[in-house]
């Protein structure tokens, strides 16, 4: 397997001959990843697989794509969410209602928890990922982490430490 990808990635590679060329790469690489994740997700969901006959008559099959533009590390990403007939297919990977991957959320809270006001966080991030995000999405996310902080930052000591130099 480790051969293949190897080989895999030896050819692609060949076709790059600029930094964008790996970045367009890398990119399509992630789109056509979610896409087979939502597919494998779907398949589960209606327990069968695509075209199968065992899909007929069962209440619910596949109804289309809904289209989605999701931000990513690597930039914007347009990517089609699969939908069942029933409307009850909620993908795992990003949810209904994402546009962002979670690595954003992570990167949102490690500023929060160095000290940066939320209005810092924002300026950050249209700055270096060319992102807007409103101060409020910034509070909603970091009120998502609050409780967590607070309930450590209660929790009760222990009489003793032990420290080793």
């Amino acid at each position: 397997m480790q051969d293949y990808a190897n080989k895999t990635i030896k050819e692609l590679a060949g076709e790059c001959d600029t930094v964008e060329d790996v970045h367009n790469l890398l990119k399509n690489l992630f789109k056509d990843t979610l896409q087979q994740i939502f597919e494998a997700e779907m398949e589960d969901h209606l327990g069968y697989n695509k075209h199968s006959l065992e899909g007929n008559n069962t209440g619910n099959s596949r109804n289309g794509y809904s289209k989605k533009t999701i931000q990513t590390k690597l930039g914007k990403t347009d990517i089609e969410i699969p939908r069942d007939r029933n409307g009850d297919f909620e993908p795992r990977v990003i949810k209904k209602y994402e546009t962002t991957s979670n690595d954003l959320e992570d990167q949102i809270i490690a500023m929060y928890a160095k000290g940066m006001s939320t209005r810092d966080i924002e300026s950050h991030m249209r700055d270096i990922y060319g992102i807007d995000v409103s101060p409020t999405m910034v509070s909603k996310v970091t009120d998502k982490i609050l409780p967590v902080v607070t309930e450590w930052q209660s929790r009760p000591l222990e009489r003793i430490y032990p420290i080793i130099y």
